[in-house]
């Protein structure tokens, strides 16, 4: 299956992955007219008529780039919608995405029909974020138009499979978008994630080591100066599984290799543990970060993984 228009000539197949607190207009204007798609959460905007401001930044720095570039028009951007029920903002939040027509709509935990029938009321498209084929079954039944699959490695709530295996089951029923994530942090990763089954890969650590993100500076740098080995799976911080920085837990006080397991009935993301706060003070962040040796624009970046991509394929098809 082709496709979607949408999604059909980004200069690279990448989608830039949502950071809770970290992604900003700055940097998904960064994303997008570097040619990939950028996105944020909907909740990052506090309060929340700060999301009309920053739809209307997006938009309209958007428009101004493809005016003056006609040749290198800017990617889409996204916005990321908690659906579960606990997102009281869920409904003014969505009303804001129609406003401006927003033309991909990524959601996470739960799939509900009302809100992808909203987004193709208005012509966008719908990805949901799924770790397993469970989850992928029942967000395509509900009228999801493409799945990221959220494989072993990837930073924040990870899941714990293969991509391979997860990849290829979701293949064998399903030939809608597919967007891999997990650990990918070079141009020849996202070729990977292609030869595997995959049309997209979603990128999300290594964006925050880029000037434009709202990270402070000592997140950037142990992101820099980290490696596979530093990544921490634990469900304590917000009741759900995820990676997390181990210097980052080890700063709060805890010992990252005796962390306690999360109940995941009372789950909150805004909960402190120790006084630590997820996002805020424990760091989401992915395995793929052994990749990332340095701060540098998003630009500079998904340009480095273009130049990867390319000469990848080359050694390849020269093989």
């Amino acid at each position: 299956m082709a496709l979607p228009a949408i999604l059909s000539k980004l200069r690279l197949p990448v989608i830039g992955s949502p950071l809770f607190i970290i992604s900003n207009p700055k940097l998904v204007i960064a994303q997008c007219t570097a040619g990939v798609v950028g996105s944020f959460p909907a909740l990052n905007a506090r309060p929340a008529s700060q999301l009309d401001e920053w739809l209307a930044e997006i938009t309209e720095a958007l428009a101004a780039w493809n005016t003056a570039h006609p040749d290198q028009p800017a990617a889409p951007f996204a916005v990321n919608q908690i659906v579960h029920r606990s997102n009281d903002r869920l409904e003014q939040d969505m009303v804001l995405c129609a406003k401006y027509k927003v033309p991909i709509v990524i959601t996470s935990l739960g799939a509900r029909p009302e809100v992808n029938q909203g987004v193709h009321g208005w012509g966008g498209i719908v990805l949901h974020d799924v770790i397993n084929q469970t989850f992928a079954h029942k967000a395509v039944e509900k009228g999801a138009d493409g799945l990221i699959l959220v494989a072993a490695g990837a930073g924040g709530h990870a899941g714990t499979q293969s991509p391979f295996a997860l990849v290829q089951e979701t293949r064998q029923w399903f030939d809608g978008p597919l967007v891999l994530s997990g650990a990918i942090a070079r141009g020849d990763s996202v070729l990977a994630a292609q030869a595997m089954g995959a049309d997209l890969a979603y990128i999300g650590s290594a964006f925050i080591a880029t000037e434009e993100a709202r990270a402070v500076a000592a997140y950037k740098d142990m992101i820099v100066s980290s490696h596979a080995q530093d990544i921490v799976y634990s469900s304590l911080f917000t009741g759900v599984h995820g990676n997390y920085l181990r210097g980052s837990i080890a700063a709060s006080g805890m010992d990252p290799d005796h962390l306690p397991e999360g109940d995941p009935t009372k789950m909150d993301f805004a909960a402190a543990i120790g006084g630590a706060k997820a996002w805020k003070d424990i760091w989401g962040c992915g395995q793929g970060i052994g990749a990332v040796t340095q701060v540098q624009s998003a630009a500079e970046m998904v340009k480095r993984w273009q130049q990867e991509y390319q000469t990848a394929r080359a050694r390849l098809c020269g093989a």
